[in-house]
C-alpha cells in the first residue's frame, strides 16, 4: 500500500481511522492472520509447537514480553517478526519528536500546535518498517541514552524550568512512542535503569535528574535475556521483573533438519559450480550438536545456530580456494575440507578450562571428530568396543588393505579432482562396502562417502589419522605401532 495522501488534521477525521494502542493493533492485526490460516511468523524453523504459540498468546494478550534463552536463538529476530504485525501506515503530528498520535497527543509540542492549528494541523505518515526501535543493554547505557536529559541551554533560551517538559532532550524510549523496542540483553542493564523502565511500564511517567513527566507513551516492550546462570554480570530487578506479561523460554533447534532449514535460510548463496553433497550439510549441523553435548564447551554460553552458517559459509569457501588454486571450473565439497571451518568453529564456542587447556583447535578438531562419528553410525555398520579374537568385521578388508600397501595414503588439502578421485580408487573395498550398505546414494557422493568411511574407522581406532599442514594422512594402526616402536 503507497503512502496516504491525507495531509491535515481535518482529512484525517474524515477517514475511518481510529486511534488504538500498538498493544491492540498488534493483537488485531495477529487475530486476523490466526482466522486466515496463514502462518504468523513466516521463516522462524523449530518453534511450531512451543516457541510461536506461547509468543501469539503473550501479543493476544496484550503482554511485555520476555524472550529467556542462549545465544543464537532467533531471539531478536523473532522481536524484528513482529513488525509484520503492526499496521502499514500510521499518522503523526508533523514534526513531534515522538510520534504523537493525532487523535490522542500527549507531549505538549503536538497539543499546543492543535489548539493553535485545529484542523489545518498537518500530520505525516510513519511506515511500520520505522517503528522498530532496538537496544542492546551494556552496564556503560544512561538514563539520558534510554530515557532523556534536560538541555540546560534550552531552559535558559526559553526561560524555563528544569521541570518543564520542553527542556528535555528526549532519549531512545520516548522517541519510539507508538513503536516495538527491544532491549537485548536486559540483566546487563543497571538497576536504577531498570527502575526507570519500571516507571514508565507502572506509572506511565518518566523521571529525568529527579524530575517526573506524566507522559503516557504508548510502547511494547520486548526484553531478551539470557538465563541467570549464563552470567554474574547481573540481573533483572524484581518489580520490572513482575510487569513484564510473558516470560518464553526459547530453545536450539531440536533435529538436524530444521538446523539444515535454518542455515540454508541464512548462508551465503552457493556457487553454482560447487556441488554441495546433502551428507556434507547433515555433517556440518552434527558438529554443532556435538558443540553442545561436549565437556569441554561452556553449556551456559550456549552454541549459536550461527556457528553452523559460518561454518557451512567456510566449508564452501575452501573448496571454492581449491578449485580456484587448481584452476577447474567446478568443484565437489569433500571432508577433507572441513578442517577450513576449525576458525569458525574457534569463534562460536567458550571453552570450560579443560577446553582452554587443550586448545581451540584441537577442540574443534575433535568435534569435528564427534560429528564424522555420528554421521558413520547412521550409514555404516556398528564397531564394538569389545570384539572377538575371531570374530570376523565389514571393515576386514579395507585394514588388510592398510597392511599390504605400506600402512598410509595421503589426501592433500588441494589435490585436484583427478588425484583426489586416484587416491580414494585405489583402495578397492571402499566400493565394496558402500555399494553393499550405501547402494542408493547419489554418484556425486560417493567420493565423500569414502572420506567418512576412512575417517569413522579412524575415530573407532582401526586406522590412524595424523592432520598434516596440507592435508590428512590416514595409516594402518597396528603397522604404524609397530613402525614407531622401530624408530
Amino acid at each position: 500500500m503507497k503512502k496516504p495522501t491525507v495531509k491535515t488534521l481535518k482529512e484525517l477525521k474524515l477517514t475511518d481511522y481510529e486511534s488504538i494502542s500498538i498493544k491492540d493493533e498488534l493483537s488485531n492485526n495477529l487475530s486476523k492472520i490466526l482466522k486466515s490460516g496463514k502462518p504468523s511468523f513466516e521463516g522462524i524453523y523449530g518453534y511450531d509447537n512451543t516457541v510461536i504459540p506461547d509468543l501469539e498468546r503473550a501479543i493476544l494478550s496484550k503482554h511485555n514480553i520476555n524472550f529467556l534463552g542462549l545465544r543464537g536463538q532467533a531471539k531478536t529476530r523473532l522481536a524484528r517478526k513482529m513488525i509484520q504485525l503492526l499496521d502499514e501506515w500510521v499518522p503523526v503530528v508533523k514534526g513531534s519528536e515522538i510520534n504523537d498520535d493525532p487523535l490522542n497527543p500527549i507531549s505538549s509540542y503536538a497539543i499546543n500546535l492543535i489548539n493553535d492549528n485545529g484542523g489545518n494541523t498537518e500530520i505525516d505518515w510513519v511506515h511500520r518498517s520505522e517503528r522498530f526501535y532496538e537496544k542492546l543493554a551494556t552496564p556503560d547505557v544512561t538514563v539520558s541514552d534510554l530515557i532523556g536529559d534536560v538541555d540546560p541551554i534550552k531552559a535558559a533560551s526559553l526561560k524555563l524550568s528544569y521541570a518543564d517538559e520542553r527542556v528535555i532532550h528526549f532519549g531512545m524510549i520516548p522517541r519510539a512512542n507508538r513503536s516495538i523496542f527491544v532491549i537485548n540483553e536486559l540483566p546487563d542493564l543497571q538497576a536504577r535503569i531498570q527502575v526507570a523502565l519500571f516507571s514508565i511500564l507502572e506509572e506511565n511517567e518518566i523521571q529525568i535528574r529527579g524530575f517526573k513527566l506524566r507522559l503516557p507513551l504508548d510502547l511494547h516492550f520486548v526484553f531478551t535475556a539470557n538465563p541467570e546462570d549464563y552470567t554474574n554480570r547481573g540481573s533483572i530487578v524484581t518489580p520490572l521483573k513482575d510487569r513484564i506479561g510473558s516470560q518464553i523460554i526459547t530453545h536450539y533447534p531440536l533435529t538436524i533438519d530444521v538446523s539444515k532449514k535454518i542455515t540454508n535460510q541464512e548462508s551465503n548463496d552457493v556457487d553454482s559450480n560447487i556441488y554441495v553433497p546433502e551428507i556434507a550439510k547433515d555433517l556440518v549441523e552434527e558438529i554443532n550438536f556435538a558443540a553442545r553435548r561436549s565437556d569441554y564447551v561452556d553449556y551456559k554460553s550456549g552454541v549459536s545456530a550461527r556457528m553452523s552458517i559460518t561454518s557451512f559459509e567456510n566449508l564452501v569457501s575452501t573448496t571454492k580456494r581449491r578449485m580456484l588454486i587448481n584452476g577447474e571450473d567446478s568443484s565437489t565439497i569433500r571432508l577433507s575440507d572441513f578442517a577450513g571451518i576449525i576458525p569458525s568453529i574457534n569463534g562460536k564456542i567458550e571453552l570450560v578450562y579443560e577446553g582452554e587447556e587443550q586448545g581451540a583447535d584441537q577442540i574443534s578438531y575433535d568435534l569435528i571428530n564427534e560429528g564424522v562419528k555420528s554421521i558413520f553410525v547412521k550409514y555404516f555398520p556398528e564397531i564394538k568396543k569389545l570384539e572377538k579374537p575371531d570374530e570376523e568385521s565389514p571393515y576386514d578388508e579395507i585394514m588388510e588393505w592398510f597392511v599390504i600397501n605400506e600402512n598410509e595414503i595421503f589426501i592433500g588439502d588441494e589435490f585436484t579432482k583427478n588425484e583426489y578421485e586416484k587416491i580414494l580408487n585405489t583402495i578397492k573395498p571402499l566400493d565394496k562396502i558402500i555399494f553393499k550398505y550405501c547402494n542408493n546414494i547419489k554418484k556425486e557422493d560417493v567420493f565423500f562417502f569414502k572420506e567418512i568411511l576412512l575417517w569413522g574407522l579412524s575415530v573407532f581406532k582401526k586406522l590412524n589419522k595424523n592432520r598434516m599442514l596440507d592435508g590428512l594422512e590416514f595409516k594402518d594402526s597396528l603397522g604404524s605401532y609397530f613402525n614407531d616402536i622401530n624408530k
